[in-house]
C-alpha cells in the first residue's frame, strides 16, 4: 500500500505539471498544445511496442480510432478550458467523467447503477453548480468546454471497456497520441506560433509528463486494491490549487472550495461504494 500511494502521488504531481504547463503556455492555440503532447508520448509509445514485437494496427482497430478521435475531443476542450478556468477548478469539474461513463454504461452495456450511486452523483453535480453559480471567476466558455471535455472523456471509458483485453494498453495510448498528433497538426497550421527558448523545454515536456502520469497511475493500481488506492487520484485537485496559487496567483472562494471538496468527496465515495463490491 505504502508503494501504492508513493506511485499515486508521482502520477499526481506529473500530471500537475502537465495541466500547469498547458497554463503556462497560454500564448499558443490550443491545437498546438495539443500537437506537443502527443508528439512528447510517441517518444515513449513507438519504441515500446516496437521493442516488445506488439502489433502497431492492433485488432479492434473501429473501436482504437473510435476512442481516439473521443478521447481527441476531450483532452482539446480541457486545454482550452485550461486556458479561461482556474486550474483547480477546471480540474475539479473534469472529474466529473465517472458519472457521465457510469449513465453511459447504463445505456450502452446495461450495466446497473446503485441507487446510493445516483445519490452521490447529484451531490457531484451540486458541487458543479456551486462552482458555476456562485464564483464569479469561473467563465462561461470555459465551463461549457470542461463539461463538454467531462461528458466526452466519460464516453472514452466505454469504448476502452468495449476494446477491453483484445488489445494491449499501449496500443491503445500510441492510437489516441497519433492520431491526436496528426489531427491536431493539420489544424494547428493556421495559428502556429514559434516557440522561443523555454517555450520548446515546456511544450515537449507535456507528452513527457503525460505518459509518466498515466503510468504511475497504472504501476498504483496494480500494486494495491483498486478500492483503496483509485481515490488517491484525486489528490491531483489539491496539488494542481497549490500550483495554481503559486504559479498564476489563482484566487479560490469559500464556495468554489467547498464545491470542490464536494465533488471529489461525493467520487471517492462512489468509488469506494462500487469496488466495495
Amino acid at each position: 500500500m505504502k508503494k501504492a500511494i508513493q506511485f499515486m502521488i508521482i502520477s499526481a504531481l506529473a500530471f500537475v505539471f502537465l495541466n500547469i504547463g498547458v497554463k503556462y503556455l497560454g500564448k499558443f492555440n490550443v491545437y498546438q498544445i495539443v500537437f506537443f503532447r502527443a508528439l512528447g508520448s510517441l517518444f515513449f509509445t513507438y519504441p515500446y511496442l516496437i521493442k516488445n514485437k506488439i502489433s502497431i494496427k492492433g485488432n479492434k482497430v473501429g473501436l482504437l480510432v473510435a476512442r481516439s478521435i473521443v478521447g481527441l475531443i476531450a483532452m482539446t476542450l480541457f486545454f482550452a478550458s485550461l486556458k479561461l478556468l482556474p486550474t483547480g477548478t477546471a480540474v475539479s469539474i473534469r472529474y466529473t467523467a465517472p458519472i457521465f461513463a457510469a449513465v453511459f454504461a447504463l445505456v450502452i452495456l446495461k450495466e446497473r447503477i446503485k441507487p446510493v450511486q445516483w445519490l452521490f452523483f447529484i451531490a457531484a453535480f451540486c458541487g458543479v453548480l456551486m462552482l458555476k453559480g456562485f464564483d464569479t471567476n469561473i467563465n462561461s466558455l470555459g465551463f461549457l468546454y470542461v463539461i463538454i471535455s467531462a461528458l466526452f472523456t466519460g464516453l472514452v471509458f466505454i469504448l476502452i471497456r468495449k476494446i477491453g483485453d483484445q488489445d494491449h494498453p499501449m496500443v491503445i495510448v500510441n492510437y489516441f497520441m497519433t492520431t491526436s498528433l496528426i489531427i491536431s497538426g493539420i489544424l494547428s497550421i493556421n495559428y502556429w506560433i514559434k516557440p522561443e527558448g523555454i517555450e520548446w523545454l515546456w511544450l515537449l515536456s507535456l507528452g513527457v509528463f503525460g505518459y509518466f502520469g498515466q503510468i504511475y497511475m497504472t504501476k498504483a493500481l496494480q500494486t494495491s486494491e483498486t478500492r483503496l488506492v483509485a481515490p488517491l487520484k484525486y489528490i491531483e485537485v489539491v496539488f494542481t490549487m497549490i500550483a495554481g496559487v503559486v504559479w498564476f496567483t489563482e484566487d479560490y472562494t469559500i464556495i468554489t472550495i467547498l464545491g470542490m471538496v464536494l465533488i471529489i468527496t461525493s467520487l471517492v465515495l462512489n468509488v469506494l461504494v462500487v469496488k466495495k463490491n
